[in-house]
């Protein structure tokens, strides 16, 4: 006898254990439990921890709470400014209302990539090509708006949404590094105007204060000297004062005529009259009054470019570099240096 109640109590107690097993269930600390009692939901989700339920009653279903990634897959559409673009973007989220989530939609996880599909397709449409370009965190913004609003039903909230990459066509991608290069060019070209403009203002001042000290000059001009003498060549470059060039110039200038300028008619001179004497004087022989001298016209030189430089004004260069040559116009007239 004694050995059939030990038996039986055995027996009871291992079906105590195998029903406790049954009814006894894990929830993980990013897990929430939603008790489902003959269909219907029966009181809060379950917290993380040991909790029981009745076997072959209860069904309990474990939500995850962390933060989902999900990638949208590319979407390709037609920007404000008629532009073909394909468009990626990634959305953070995580279910905040377990049995909303369960209960309300049949997958949220495809509800909402469906959703944020849609929502990056018409993002697309209202924004220009530079706007997804520089301006991504309006835009963002206003998807993560887009896809929040309808999500909130569903016990899910939107934490985040990024806009990946933006693909252009190939012909738009030239055209965009034609513009670049262009802008690059017009900053650099006017870099390089403002510093030669700085420059010719330094230089000015460094004019005037030469001219006011001649000194300075000499030696500016002897450290040039110095600096061209320091390199290991076999070829010396003195420069030429300037004073030296305006000194010949000068007198170029103030020298005598040249042989080029036509001489002036000679005036005819005219017998002065005898003076009236008091006494009479007697001559033996009428002094014939004098002829007046013949005027010798002008030749005429046929033009050649050597006289045009010869009766233009003096250069330097012409100066330093004009041959000693002699011209004679006119037959009979000696000639002149």
């Amino acid at each position: 006898m004694l050995e059939i109640v030990i038996t039986l109590i055995a027996v009871f107690g291992a079906l105590g254990l195998i029903c406790l097993a049954a009814a006894m269930r894990v929830v993980k600390q990013y897990e929430r439990g939603v008790l489902f009692r003959l269909g219907r939901i029966t009181g809060e989700p379950r917290q993380p921890g040991l909790t029981l339920i009745i076997p072959f009653v209860d069904r309990l279903h474990k939500m995850n709470m962390q933060i989902v990634t999900l990638p949208i897959p590319a979407q390709e559409g037609i920007t404000r400014d008629n532009v073909t673009v394909r468009v990626d973007a990634v959305v953070y989220f995580r279910v905040v209302e377990p049995t909303d989530a369960l209960v309300r939609v049949e997958d949220y996880r495809f509800a909402v990539s469906q959703m944020a599909q849609t929502s990056l397709r018409s993002i697309i449409g209202k924004s220009d090509l530079d706007d997804l370009l520089s301006n991504r965190e309006k835009l963002n913004e206003g998807l993560e708006l887009m896809i929040d609003s309808p999500a909130v039903g569903w016990g899910v909230q939107i934490d985040r949404v990024e806009i990946k990459d933006v693909s252009l066509p190939d012909t738009m991608k030239r055209s965009m590094a034609r513009q670049a290069e262009a802008d690059r060019e017009r900053r650099a070209r006017i870099i390089n105007a403002d510093a030669e403009y700085q420059a010719s203002k330094k230089l000015a001042q460094a004019a005037q204060q030469m001219a006011d000290t001649p000194t300075a000059l000499q030696l500016r001009l002897l450290q040039t000297v110095m600096a061209v003498s320091a390199e290991k060549n076999s070829t010396l470059v003195l420069p030429i004062p300037v004073e030296l060039l305006h000194f010949l110039e000068r007198g170029a200038r103030d020298g005598r005529p040249t042989d080029h300028e036509p001489e002036r008619p000679a005036e005819p001179v005219t017998p002065e009259e005898p003076a009236t004497p008091e006494e009479p004087v007697t001559l033996e022989k009428p002094v014939p009054p004098e002829e007046p001298a013949p005027q010798i016209p002008p030749t005429q030189v046929p033009a050649s470019p050597y006289l045009d430089a010869l009766t233009g004004p003096p250069e330097l260069g012409a100066v330093l570099d004009q041959p000693q040559e002699r011209v004679t116009h006119g037959e009979g007239r000696p000639e002149q240096p």
